[in-house]
């Protein structure tokens, strides 16, 4: 039973706020302590990326307030977010911030629990599937593969301010990383392919857009890095989206096991020829 999974797992408290990771969409992907969370919260404090089924979890009788932000619309200050979280909290309230992914990789949860603890508010920090590890999986995508990469790097396509990040060296993430994988990354991917060719990446690189990851509106779209800004246009897709770039793209035709579910036929190992490693 479920309710055994849960008995010797901490209580949320009055007064106490917990900075939960959703995941990348799927409600299955909930760890059981973020499950807990929801069902004992009075208020549920959510990000725009976070799936309508995982708030639907909450208690019939919790708050939910939405604090998102996206890209060109309006959209909470984030000092105003990690303060309503002290306000809620010292108004005695059991407080749940739920983020989408995991709230310490790229999800300022830092940033929030700092502010928790400037004000002595206790917490307690939940972890979440990030997307770019679980919205690649459910693409059929691996972050790693023995036959292809012994390192992956996981960068933000923009800063605070919407642009870019200069701090990002793209010349040393080109040359040294072979697999690359990018978060908020699909309204610059003109200047990030571009920079990524001039460091000496090919342009006939598999990359792949997966948008509205580990939901039923996942869509996903194969290309090259030379072919990428053409490709995104041409196909209509919004963010948000994980983009990775890598070699690890094309066992997706091995890898897609929700397409499979769907009937589509799974090709062998790319990168295997008669059952034998081909490097």
């Amino acid at each position: 039973m479920i309710e055994n999974a849960f008995a010797h797992l901490p209580v949320l408290e009055p007064g106490t706020v917990w900075l939960v990771g959703a995941g990348p969409g799927d409600p299955g992907l909930l760890t059981l302590l973020a499950a807990k969370g929801l069902s004992e919260a009075d208020v549920v404090v959510h990000d725009a990326l976070v799936n309508e089924e995982c708030l639907k979890l909450a208690r019939p009788d919790a708050a939910l307030e939405y604090a998102g932000k996206r890209g060109g619309k309006p959209s909470a200050k984030q000092r105003d977010i990690s303060l309503r979280l002290v306000e809620l909290a010292r108004s005695g309230k059991r407080v749940l911030r739920l983020k989408g992914g995991d709230p310490f990789v790229f999800g300022r949860g830092g940033e929030e629990a700092l502010t928790l603890v400037e004000h002595d508010v206790p917490f307690r920090i939940v972890p979440g599937i990030t997307a770019g590890i679980g919205g690649l999986a459910y693409a059929g995508i691996p972050v790693t593969h023995r036959d292809i990469n012994h390192a992956v790097t996981f960068l933000t396509g923009h800063d605070s301010s919407g642009i870019v990040p200069d701090a990002i060296n793209w010349g040393a993430i080109g040359r040294g990383s072979p697999v690359i994988v990018m978060y908020m990354a699909m309204k610059h991917i003109a200047q990030i392919s571009a920079s990524l060719i001039a460091a000496g990446r090919r342009a006939d690189e598999p990359v792949a857009f997966v948008c509205n990851a580990a939901t039923s509106g996942q869509q996903v779209l194969e290309t090259t890095l030379g072919e990428a800004v053409a490709a995104v246009e041409a196909s209509g897709l919004e963010p948000p989206a994980i983009v990775v770039v890598g070699e690890v793209v094309r066992l997706r035709s091995s890898l897609d096991w929700l397409g499979a579910l769907a009937g589509r036929r799974l090709q062998p190992d790319p990168f295997r020829q008669g059952g034998k490693e081909t490097a």
